[in-house]
């Protein structure tokens, strides 16, 4: 049995923080048992949040400039998490913090330059984990399946809900299927910073809100939601299909908005995990209880919310995980799931 101490980072497109956690893995071949050792999300500032969500309208030198930044922001951090863990650490296995995601012309972009984070840390880094399945013809995401098929494969499906929602499951055949339902916190929160507040907490904004009926049914008519996977999403597509419906109710209020942005997004959600048996909910929209209730309303499936540690960090320690895989020589992304040409081992190694 080989065990590892492997530090996971996750920054999501909600850009609420960076999600570090230290887990141990003991196992081998694809047969692996963790222990989260700690956990800590380093919560952006708002002159940080505002850089991280404008990033996508940078010039290519200013873009490369971020990415030494951010590379600087997750060592500063790891050096910062680690100061009092007697643990010796393997490596380093970073998401970095999405840019672009445009899988149908060939690329996507995460910065947090893995050589920076490998050289300030003084620990080997695996970074860039989606490139090389867009390269192979694959959207480069959802890559947290094979996490949940070998880590949390009790459930029957597991939803993120984060600043998108997505599923991972078994189809009729066996097979792990995944792929991205909606936009979540990447919308809704956008709407509660008009607010004041960074996020709708426990969703009751939402909840004192009424339901538009027209704007309901013109979000449930965009045609990605009647695509068959495998298929996901980005910020460009929110600017691109969902913006300019929202642009058209500009003088309703936030809370209708927000309303009926969660019944929609429950009900989308509902539809993707009906029976689907027991399904674990994790991510930041776990806590918005009136999401989660509209979910209910429109599904038969068993949703179970578990602790905290793992609502906020799983994602970062699949993506823990997905390294371990990638230093092991093992596929760690499933053309079953993005529709690449073949399974592949991804992400780039940086030596300290």
């Amino acid at each position: 049995m080989e065990s590892y101490n492997i530090i996971g980072l996750m920054s999501g497109t909600s850009a609420d923080g960076l999600d570090v956690v230290l887990c141990k893995f003991e196992g081998s071949d694809y047969n692996w048992k963790y222990t989260p050792i700690k956990a800590k999300t380093f919560e952006y500032d708002s002159q940080t949040k505002a850089k991280m969500l404008s990033l996508h309208t940078l010039s290519a030198e200013d873009l490369k400039r971020a990415d030494v930044w951010f590379g600087n922001l997750s060592a500063n951090a790891i050096n910062d998490f680690r100061k009092d863990i007697s643990n010796q650490i393997d490596f380093v296995a970073s998401h970095g913090h999405t840019v672009f995601h445009n899988p149908q012309e060939g690329y996507t972009m995460q910065i947090g330059d893995g050589n920076v984070i490998a050289k300030k840390t003084n620990l080997p880094t695996i970074y860039d984990f989606r490139s090389g399945d867009v390269a192979l013809g694959g959207q480069g995401a959802p890559l947290v399946p094979i996490g949940d098929e070998l880590l949390f494969g009790e459930y029957d499906a597991c939803l993120n809900l984060g600043g998108f929602s997505n599923i991972s499951m078994r189809n009729k055949q066996g097979e792990r299927i995944a792929f991205d339902i909606s936009p979540v916190n990447i919308i809704m929160n956008e709407y509660a910073r008009k607010l004041g507040k960074n996020y709708d907490a426990n969703g009751d904004i939402a909840a004192s809100g009424k339901t538009i009926p027209t704007l309901l049914k013109k979000l449930s008519a965009i045609r990605y939601y009647r695509q068959k996977p495998p298929k996901s999403l980005g910020r460009e597509w929110v600017e691109k299909e969902m913006k300019p419906i929202l642009a058209k109710y500009q003088t309703k209020s936030v809370p209708d908005i927000l309303n009926t942005l969660s019944v929609h997004i429950g009900t989308e959600i509902g539809k993707a995990i009906d029976k689907c048996g027991k399904v674990l909910v994790t991510g930041g929209g776990a806590y918005n209880k009136f999401l989660i209730g509209n979910i209910k309303k429109n599904c038969n499936s068993e949703i179970i919310i578990p602790d905290d540690t793992t609502i906020n960090y799983k994602e970062a320690i699949i993506f823990a995980f997905l390294g371990l895989l990638r230093i092991c020589g093992k596929n760690n992304c499933l053309s079953s799931i993005t529709g690449a040409k073949k399974d592949s081992c991804c992400g780039v190694l940086a030596i300290p």
